[in-house]
């Protein structure tokens, strides 16, 4: 399993329409909708960004599982050589003297 590279989505702000009265000022109800765009705006966002971040922590905690899995793999595939080795250095120390005479 790839490990794919996460990218966080570029923050794009929305144009929001302005209405001005003749006297280019904003009137009150336009105001008022000029600021529920904004706050609806920005509730999706961090709604985006909360839903990012739960993703995020999923993908972090099912690494580190596998992580685990892994490190207690190869803990116990270290413990395995390390007794191999104990008995095969055991083995060679039995055999005849006579042996080791002649490979020198």
């Amino acid at each position: 399993m790839a490990i794919q590279a996460f990218e966080f989505p570029k923050y794009r702000p929305r144009p929001v329409e302005v209405n001005k009265s003749d006297e280019g000022q904003m009137s009150g109800g336009n105001l008022s909708h000029l600021l529920g765009q904004v706050s609806k705006t920005s509730s999706v966002e961090i709604d985006n960004l909360i839903g990012n971040f739960e993703g995020l922590r999923s993908r972090l905690q099912t690494d580190r599982e596998r992580i685990q899995r892994e490190i207690e793999e190869y803990h116990a595939l270290a413990q395995q050589v390390m007794q191999l080795t104990k008995i095969i250095t055991e083995g060679v120390q039995k055999l005849p003297a006579v042996s080791r005479s002649l490979d020198n």
